[in-house]
């Protein structure tokens, strides 16, 4: 049997070579038990990022992330397909996405994350249902797909352990933008959840993780390559996050707003998104229905509601809105040109909708509505943003992230398209 040193393992990354697939089941399951020291594994993660991993190295280390947990069953009666998405502002398209797949006839079990900075949670928003809860166990998670179809949830704690660690590590260490790291997290995950399909929603632009196409192009490669790998029926839709998704950016706000797509409203760039992957992921399950017409049909509402019933919710009740509002008037007439993902995810964030460190509260009713999106006409003192917080005190510093982050000018701007690339493995 080989022996391997932390130290041997660091040196070789550090020096270019391409790590074997004995030094990374070793290093993963060391530094899982603790025999490798954070810094060691600090040391090593640099080395990852300067000097990469190719496709194979990334797809042993997934593995070794995903054998270093459980793996859920989920042998359930239906073909099971999942959704990730990479973060956006506005992105609220798990809501109802999920139950408009189950709709369609697939069990969707999607185990989902918090927010952190700019970027919102998906079990943040749906916690500001009263009663909904997203501790579940796995065999409430293999109970409800069976009965309702759809499942949004935390991770349980057994699922990739060596992720969990090493995502909080890079985290503190620079390290966070390394794709092969980054395409290892997601999948590792995701791999350990069971699923027999699965679709990828990769942002590009300002308010997502990859601010250019190349960067979310060669993103969504190194995933689907893995899917691919550990004989996932998997694909990726390149898709743009410079304007926010829909016209709430929130926790309630963004509930309110996936409420009335399911009831057949809703902005339309969240109507498309929510089509445009509910077709891909229907397609990787193998089953031919028109989301489209569920959506219309009702029946996705219908789901939506046995869903949050079934984690204890009421669909029904009264969401928060913060107390305290503030509105943004355009300066000037003419088009709005540019609302920044960024600089509006940012605002959202310091009115308490979201979390500077994980275990920071939110504000269920802190949020930002977009009434105006870029393309369309304004007036001189017409609202563009209303701004709602519990802390009043947080206004100006919310203002200040929103300053330059839009813009009104003379002509529309040249729309870009939602779904950029599709790739497909």
């Amino acid at each position: 049997m080989t022996t391997h040193t932390a130290v041997d393992v660091i040196r070789a990354k550090r020096d270019g070579a391409r790590l074997t697939d004995s030094q990374i089941d070793w290093v993963v399951d060391a530094y899982t038990r603790g025999a490798v020291a954070d810094e060691q594994m600090s040391a090593l993660a640099m080395a990852i990022f300067l000097n990469g991993m190719d496709a194979a190295e990334t797809a042993r280390w997934t593995h070794a992330m995903v054998d270093s947990g459980e793996k859920l069953s989920l042998d359930v009666g239906r073909p099971t397909v999942d959704k990730h998405s990479t973060g956006g502002v506005g992105d609220k398209i798990t809501l109802p996405l999920a139950p408009l797949v189950a709709a369609c006839g697939a069990a969707v079990p999607q185990l989902s994350g918090r927010g952190l900075g700019h970027t919102g949670g998906t079990l943040d928003k749906l916690e500001s249902i009263p009663g909904w809860r997203a501790q579940l166990s796995v065999d409430e998670v293999v109970s409800q797909l069976q009965a309702v179809g759809a499942v949004v949830c935390a991770a349980t704690s057994g699922l990739a352990p060596a992720d969990k660690k090493l995502y909080a590590l890079r985290d503190v260490t620079a390290t966070v933008e390394a794709i092969p790291l980054i395409a290892s997290s997601i999948m590792s995950k995701k791999i350990a959840e069971g699923a027999e399909a699965l679709v990828l929603d990769v942002k590009v632009g300002s308010g997502a993780f990859m601010k250019s196409l190349d960067q979310a192009r060669a993103l969504a490669t190194a995933l689907v390559s893995i899917g691919v790998d550990h004989g996932l029926k998997i694909s990726a839709l390149l898709t743009d996050m410079s304007v926010p998704l829909g016209r709430a950016v929130g926790n309630s706000v963004e509930v309110t707003e996936s409420v009335e797509v399911l009831r057949g409203g809703g902005p339309a760039d969240v109507v498309e998104l929510t089509v445009a992957l509910a077709r891909e992921m229907l397609s990787r399950a193998g089953i031919s229905a028109d989301p489209a017409a569920v959506l219309a049909s009702g029946e996705a509402y219908e789901t939506w509601a046995r869903m949050i019933r079934a984690q204890g919710g009421d669909p029904d009740a009264p969401l928060a809105v913060g107390k305290h509002k503030h509105v943004v008037t355009a300066p000037s007439d003419g088009y709005l040109t540019t609302l920044d993902a960024y600089a509006v995810g940012v605002a959202a964030w310091r009115l308490g909708a979201g979390r500077a460190r994980k275990e920071d509260p939110v504000q269920a009713g802190a949020g930002i509505l977009c009434l105006a999106k870029p393309g369309d006409r304004v007036t001189e003192g017409q609202p563009l943003l209303e701004l709602y917080t519990e802390t009043p005190d947080a206004i100006p510093a919310a203002l200040e992230s929103l300053d330059g982050g839009y813009e009104i000018g003379e002509t529309p701007p040249t729309r870009t398209p939602l779904v950029i690339d599709t790739i497909r493995g």
